[in-house]
Protein backbone atom coordinates (compact mmCIF):
# COMPACT_ATOMS: atom_id res chain seq x y z
CA UNK A 1 0.00 0.00 0.00
CA UNK A 2 2.94 2.27 0.60
CA UNK A 3 4.13 1.95 -3.00
CA UNK A 4 0.64 2.84 -4.34
CA UNK A 5 0.55 5.97 -2.18
CA UNK A 6 3.99 6.98 -3.45
CA UNK A 7 2.85 6.50 -7.07
CA UNK A 8 -0.22 8.70 -6.51
CA UNK A 9 1.79 11.40 -4.71
CA UNK A 10 4.43 11.30 -7.47
CA UNK A 11 1.76 11.66 -10.16
CA UNK A 12 0.16 14.64 -8.35
CA UNK A 13 3.52 16.39 -7.82
CA UNK A 14 4.63 15.59 -11.37
CA UNK A 15 1.41 17.13 -12.73
CA UNK A 16 1.84 20.24 -10.56
CA UNK A 17 5.45 20.57 -11.68
CA UNK A 18 4.35 20.25 -15.33
CA UNK A 19 1.64 22.94 -14.88
CA UNK A 20 4.07 25.35 -13.21
CA UNK A 21 6.65 24.75 -15.95
CA UNK A 22 4.10 25.41 -18.71
CA UNK A 23 3.00 28.60 -16.90
CA UNK A 24 6.58 29.88 -16.67
CA UNK A 25 7.27 29.16 -20.33
CA UNK A 26 3.93 30.66 -21.49
CA UNK A 27 4.42 33.85 -19.47
CA UNK A 28 7.84 34.27 -21.04
CA UNK A 29 6.54 33.76 -24.56
CA UNK A 30 3.27 35.68 -24.24
CA UNK A 31 4.19 38.40 -21.76
CA UNK A 32 2.78 41.84 -22.63
CA UNK A 33 5.27 44.58 -23.33
CA UNK A 34 4.56 47.47 -21.00
CA UNK A 35 5.27 50.93 -22.44
CA UNK A 36 7.59 53.29 -20.57
CA UNK A 37 4.78 55.86 -20.48
CA UNK A 38 1.22 54.54 -20.18
CA UNK A 39 -1.33 55.71 -22.75
CA UNK A 40 -1.58 55.97 -26.51
CA UNK A 41 0.84 57.68 -28.84
CA UNK A 42 -1.06 60.34 -30.76
CA UNK A 43 0.09 61.44 -34.19
CA UNK A 44 1.99 64.70 -34.24
CA UNK A 45 0.32 67.61 -36.07
CA UNK A 46 1.32 67.79 -39.70
CA UNK A 47 3.66 70.59 -40.56
CA UNK A 48 3.23 72.85 -43.56
CA UNK A 49 5.95 73.52 -46.13
CA UNK A 50 7.02 76.59 -44.15
CA UNK A 51 7.75 74.46 -41.10
CA UNK A 52 4.92 75.87 -38.96
CA UNK A 53 1.87 73.92 -37.86
CA UNK A 54 -1.25 74.37 -39.97
CA UNK A 55 -3.74 74.52 -37.07
CA UNK A 56 -2.49 77.71 -35.36
CA UNK A 57 -2.76 79.69 -38.60
CA UNK A 58 -6.46 78.80 -38.90
CA UNK A 59 -7.09 79.42 -35.21
CA UNK A 60 -5.46 82.85 -35.47
CA UNK A 61 -8.33 84.15 -37.61
CA UNK A 62 -10.76 86.24 -35.56
CA UNK A 63 -14.38 85.14 -35.32
CA UNK A 64 -15.78 88.00 -37.49
CA UNK A 65 -13.51 86.91 -40.37
CA UNK A 66 -14.61 83.29 -39.99
CA UNK A 67 -18.28 84.32 -39.82
CA UNK A 68 -17.93 86.44 -42.98
CA UNK A 69 -17.00 83.36 -45.00
CA UNK A 70 -19.19 80.87 -43.08
CA UNK A 71 -21.68 78.69 -44.94
CA UNK A 72 -25.09 78.15 -43.28
CA UNK A 73 -25.68 75.00 -45.38
CA UNK A 74 -22.48 73.45 -44.03
CA UNK A 75 -23.55 74.60 -40.58
CA UNK A 76 -26.88 72.84 -40.93
CA UNK A 77 -25.07 69.63 -41.86
CA UNK A 78 -22.63 70.06 -38.95
CA UNK A 79 -25.50 70.75 -36.54
CA UNK A 80 -26.92 67.27 -37.16
CA UNK A 81 -24.76 66.07 -34.27
CA UNK A 82 -26.73 68.49 -32.06
CA UNK A 83 -30.16 67.16 -33.11
CA UNK A 84 -30.04 64.31 -30.61
CA UNK A 85 -30.39 66.86 -27.80
CA UNK A 86 -31.76 70.04 -29.44
CA UNK A 87 -34.57 70.97 -31.83
CA UNK A 88 -34.11 73.79 -34.33
CA UNK A 89 -37.62 74.65 -35.49
CA UNK A 90 -39.63 77.65 -34.32
CA UNK A 91 -41.65 76.62 -31.28
CA UNK A 92 -39.85 73.28 -31.31
CA UNK A 93 -39.91 71.04 -28.26
CA UNK A 94 -37.25 70.96 -25.61
CA UNK A 95 -35.32 67.72 -25.61
CA UNK A 96 -32.31 66.98 -23.43
CA UNK A 97 -31.35 70.56 -24.35
CA UNK A 98 -33.51 73.58 -25.19
CA UNK A 99 -34.85 74.51 -28.63
CA UNK A 100 -32.22 76.59 -30.47
CA UNK A 101 -34.46 78.63 -32.78
CA UNK A 102 -33.59 82.28 -32.17
CA UNK A 103 -30.81 81.51 -29.70
CA UNK A 104 -28.51 84.31 -30.97
CA UNK A 105 -29.36 87.43 -28.98
CA UNK A 106 -31.64 85.54 -26.58
CA UNK A 107 -30.96 85.83 -22.83
CA UNK A 108 -28.86 82.94 -21.50
CA UNK A 109 -30.88 80.20 -19.77
CA UNK A 110 -34.20 81.73 -20.79
CA UNK A 111 -35.97 79.27 -23.11
CA UNK A 112 -39.40 78.67 -21.64
CA UNK A 113 -40.02 75.24 -20.19
CA UNK A 114 -36.40 74.12 -19.98
CA UNK A 115 -34.72 73.47 -16.64
CA UNK A 116 -31.22 74.96 -16.95
CA UNK A 117 -28.27 74.17 -14.71
CA UNK A 118 -27.40 76.63 -11.95
CA UNK A 119 -24.14 77.46 -13.76
CA UNK A 120 -25.95 78.61 -16.92
CA UNK A 121 -28.55 80.51 -14.90
CA UNK A 122 -25.73 82.33 -13.09
CA UNK A 123 -23.93 83.25 -16.35
CA UNK A 124 -26.49 85.90 -17.31
CA UNK A 125 -26.39 88.18 -20.34
CA UNK A 126 -27.48 87.41 -23.87
CA UNK A 127 -26.06 84.79 -26.23
CA UNK A 128 -23.64 86.57 -28.58
CA UNK A 129 -21.76 84.97 -31.44
CA UNK A 130 -18.58 85.09 -29.34
CA UNK A 131 -20.29 83.44 -26.35
CA UNK A 132 -21.81 80.72 -28.52
CA UNK A 133 -18.46 80.14 -30.25
CA UNK A 134 -16.71 79.63 -26.90
CA UNK A 135 -19.57 77.49 -25.57
CA UNK A 136 -19.70 75.24 -28.65
CA UNK A 137 -15.90 74.89 -28.53
CA UNK A 138 -15.87 73.51 -24.97
CA UNK A 139 -19.10 73.85 -22.95
CA UNK A 140 -17.69 72.62 -19.63
CA UNK A 141 -14.68 74.92 -19.82
CA UNK A 142 -16.68 78.02 -20.83
CA UNK A 143 -19.44 77.48 -18.24
CA UNK A 144 -17.99 75.30 -15.46
CA UNK A 145 -20.79 73.32 -13.87
CA UNK A 146 -22.99 73.12 -16.97
CA UNK A 147 -24.85 69.87 -17.41
CA UNK A 148 -24.26 69.83 -21.16
CA UNK A 149 -22.36 66.61 -21.81
CA UNK A 150 -21.08 67.59 -25.27
CA UNK A 151 -17.30 67.48 -25.77
CA UNK A 152 -17.29 70.46 -28.12
CA UNK A 153 -16.25 71.25 -31.68
CA UNK A 154 -12.57 72.07 -32.09
CA UNK A 155 -12.54 73.39 -35.69
CA UNK A 156 -13.17 77.16 -35.75
CA UNK A 157 -14.49 77.00 -39.34
CA UNK A 158 -17.06 74.36 -38.40
CA UNK A 159 -18.19 76.42 -35.39
CA UNK A 160 -18.53 79.50 -37.64
CA UNK A 161 -20.67 77.49 -40.08
CA UNK A 162 -22.90 76.38 -37.19
CA UNK A 163 -23.20 79.97 -35.97
CA UNK A 164 -24.19 81.08 -39.49
CA UNK A 165 -26.85 78.35 -39.47
CA UNK A 166 -28.09 79.44 -36.02
CA UNK A 167 -28.29 83.02 -37.34
CA UNK A 168 -30.62 81.82 -40.07
CA UNK A 169 -32.93 80.35 -37.42
CA UNK A 170 -34.50 83.63 -36.39
CA UNK A 171 -37.36 85.90 -37.38
CA UNK A 172 -34.99 88.87 -36.96
CA UNK A 173 -31.38 87.64 -37.34
CA UNK A 174 -28.66 89.37 -35.32
CA UNK A 175 -25.97 90.85 -37.56
CA UNK A 176 -22.53 89.29 -37.50
CA UNK A 177 -19.87 91.31 -35.68
CA UNK A 178 -17.85 93.52 -38.03
CA UNK A 179 -14.29 92.53 -38.86
CA UNK A 180 -11.74 95.14 -37.84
Amino acid sequence: MNIETNKIAGAVFGTLLFVVGVNVIASGVFSPKRPAVPGYDLPAPEETAGGGAAAPAAAAQPLPVLLAKADPAKGQAAAKKCQACHSFEKGGPNKVGPDLFGVVGRPVASHEGFNYSGALKAKGGNWTYEDLDHFINNPKQYVPGTLMAFAGIAKPEERADILAYLRSLSDSPVAFPAAQ
